[in-house]
């Protein structure tokens, strides 16, 4: 594991991991606590939020686990700054990757009826629709990892960029503590 992460880099890549989906937790218990108190009161909406921020935590472990194993296809002579790097951009892009679905369900958005007509009226709507997602996917990866590969101040920006982001989500695994201890003082 030491010729891949240093133990700087592990907990790094593990704040990142952990970023968006707390952040997205926050976003979706901001949206959801009013009327959630409205129905029941204030303190059950404290209580959700709790469930919630525990739950990302224990995402964030996983989808760590997942991005670590993932790093260790990144080869070896790249160094652990590029490793992180790649690992800690590809991450927040899968995140976002998953976010946009959730988003265009919460914000009610309608495919143009002119796209649902043109691949209805294909001969393979299907194949069409894995086409139109490999166009957006594949550059979303192929094209960062290239930019942190050939750009040293690319890669330089990217782990400043993962200091600060590092910093919040300190403060986010600090909102999970309380969460937990929301919990324990509601189910005792």
């Amino acid at each position: 594991m030491n010729k891949y992460y240093s133990k700087q880099s592990l907990w790094s890549l593990f704040l990142i991991c952990a970023f968006p989906l707390h952040l997205w937790t926050l976003l979706l218990a901001f949206r959801d606590i009013s009327w959630v108190a409205e129905r029941t009161n204030f303190w059950d909406a404290i209580g959700v939020v709790s469930y919630g921020m525990i739950f990302a935590f224990f995402e964030s472990i996983i989808f760590f686990l997942f991005a670590l194993l993932s790093g260790m296809l990144v080869p070896v002579g790249w160094g652990k700054d590029k490793r992180l790097a790649i690992m800690s951009v590809l991450t927040l892009i899968l995140a976002l990757w998953a976010m946009f679905p959730q988003l265009y369900a919460l914000l009610s958005w309608n495919i143009p009826d002119w796209l649902i007509r043109s691949l209805v009226e294909s001969a393979h709507p299907l194949r069409n629709i894995y086409a139109i997602a490999l166009a957006f996917t594949i550059p979303s990866v192929v094209l960062p990892i290239l930019m942190i590969y050939r750009s040293e101040k690319i890669l330089r920006n990217i782990l400043d960029g993962i200091d600060r982001l590092s910093l919040l989500t300190s403060l986010y695994l600090f909102f999970d503590l309380i969460a937990l201890i929301v919990l324990i003082i509601r189910n005792v």
